[in-house]
């Protein structure tokens, strides 16, 4: 799912408009009649519903919103931020209160703002994602004001004073309880320092032009299913264990076997036809005992290795050594397929870094968590910021990046970014990023694309992840659990191809 700018979303209304055609105000009220429909089938009936409007636009959709709930019997007090300034459909749902036994009230100093109990349902229709500015004076009091009486707050479009697609100043947003949103999500909803504004984010449809949406480029896009389901390569019958590849992991060490146990599970599990993993001498028995499936080898590290081998990756539990920092240089230098760097090898890189854009043929996958991203790349001051770094880092060290969260991001080389939307906290456990390795791995090796393998592998991870916590609970789940369900998470996304 495409995310488009605060300005595209803007040039969708007015293409929408355009085309259909329809006017403004009729494109309003149905926007507003479908987040009528979602507070019908969530809210009682018994329900206070305190609607704070601004002029422009999304006070128009406020303005909706109370005739439609009015009209359906819920009780409702407007008010109004008083402007001079007024959008025409705002002006035109104003006047259409004006004939409804309605409660309208108007805001114009701090002593007009209103009563609120936490039984109070507050509908935040002040400003919408056409935002640019940090909200001052009476209007950031008043957002103050509805944040410090911690009633349900319900946000149109986007909550108010929360920029879509820039860093926003943190002195006067709406901490929303439910954002309701229309058609496709914002970036600023993606990352994690906007989580205690958003709430529970719900995508609403309301018929935007469909031609516009598949001819406008977005740099950014949220992984659906209809993306997974054209990146997915089904079984041929007649295929053999060779056919799926042989993925060659260096994980694990003396006193970090799991994390190579845990790698090398998740590729297997993945579909990879064979999986070697190169251990430290003496751990052989280990990975022997928990998983007869993989081959090990602690020999020797050289050239040889890589013989038939179609992905390397590198990191899980390994040791910070200047053994396996020549490793990596050696492999950057001379290994010229797949590869996936993660965990101590990302330590390791900072050293060789400049070695990464020779990488022509396949770019490396590098898999950071934040603290990882930040040593690698430096410190950030907010999501934003650490986004423009990341999309710099990938095109110049032409590289992808699988910065790893609640909402995994892959930044390519090219500029496009992925979102993943499939995972949840009970994956913030020992071991989840060495899994994330091995299924990205196993997917280079059976000729994955590196684009592609990051998409699935993230989308399969964090599904897998969904499917445990369900049967397990969040609280319950370590990391093998998402390999014991990569199972059910391919059943899943075979059936996203069926659908």
């Amino acid at each position: 799912m495409k995310i488009f700018t605060a300005a595209q979303i803007q040039d969708w209304d007015k293409q929408t408009i355009k085309q259909e055609p329809i006017a403004s105000a009729v494109l309003m009220e149905r926007a507003a009649t479908a987040c009528f429909k979602w507070l019908q089938k969530n809210i009682s009936l018994t329900k206070h519903f305190i609607v704070c409007c601004g002029t422009g636009n999304n006070g128009g959709d406020g303005l909706v919103i109370a005739r439609l709930l009015h009209k359906a019997k819920y009780k409702v007090t407007v008010y109004i931020l008083n402007s001079n300034k007024q959008s025409e459909s705002c002006t035109i749902n104003l006047k259409r209160l004006s004939a409804l036994k309605l409660e309208v009230k108007f805001i114009e100093t701090i002593k007009d703002f209103p009563p609120i109990s936490k039984k109070t349902i507050v509908i935040d229709a002040l400003y919408g994602s056409g935002l640019d500015r940090p909200l001052k004076n009476i209007t950031a009091g008043l957002v103050n004001h509805i944040n410090e009486k911690n009633s349900t707050t319900i946000s149109i479009d986007i909550p108010s004073g929360l920029f879509a697609d820039t860093y926003s100043d943190k002195y006067a947003i709406i901490k929303a309880t439910h954002t309701l949103s229309f058609e496709t999500s914002k970036l600023a909803f993606l990352l994690p320092e906007n989580a205690e504004y958003t709430g529970n984010v719900h995508l609403i449809p309301i018929g935007l032009s469909k031609k516009y949406y598949a001819a406008t480029h977005s740099q950014f896009e949220t992984i659906d299913t209809e993306m997974i389901s054209k990146i997915y390569k089904p079984r041929n019958d007649f295929a053999h264990k060779y056919t799926f590849g042989h993925a060659l992991l260096y994980a694990g060490s003396k006193n970090m076997m799991g994390a190579g146990l845990l790698c090398t599970k998740a590729c297997l599990r993945t579909g990879t036809g064979l999986a070697t993993i190169q251990v430290t001498p003496g751990c052989e028995g280990i990975i022997n005992t928990a998983l007869p499936e993989a081959i090990t080898t602690s020999g020797t590290i050289t050239g040889d290795s890589w013989l038939k081998k179609t992905a390397i990756a590198i990191g899980p539990g390994i040791e910070n050594t200047q053994k396996n920092t020549q490793l990596l240089k050696n492999i950057l230098t001379n290994w010229n397929g797949p590869l996936v760097i993660d965990a101590t090898a990302l330590s390791l890189l900072v050293s060789v870094i400049t070695m990464l854009p020779v990488r022509k043929m396949h770019p490396a996958i590098l898999t950071p968590h934040t603290g990882e991203f930040e040593r690698l790349f430096g410190k950030t001051t907010n999501d934003f910021e650490k986004l423009q770094l990341a999309t710099k880092k990938a095109a110049t060290l032409n590289c992808y990046i699988i910065l790893k969260g609640h909402y995994t991001l892959i930044t390519c080389p090219d500029g496009t970014h992925y979102f993943n939307t499939t995972g949840n906290a009970g994956m913030a456990t020992a071991g989840s990023g060495d899994t994330l390795t091995g299924i990205v791995a196993g997917l280079l090796a059976q000729k994955y694309s590196e684009k592609e393998a990051c998409i699935l592998g993230v989308h399969l991870h964090g599904l897998a992840g969904d499917i445990a916590a369900e049967k397990m609970s969040q609280e319950a789940m370590i990391a093998g659990d998402i390999i014991d369900y990569l199972g059910e998470g391919f059943k899943k996304i075979k059936g996203y191809c069926k659908s």
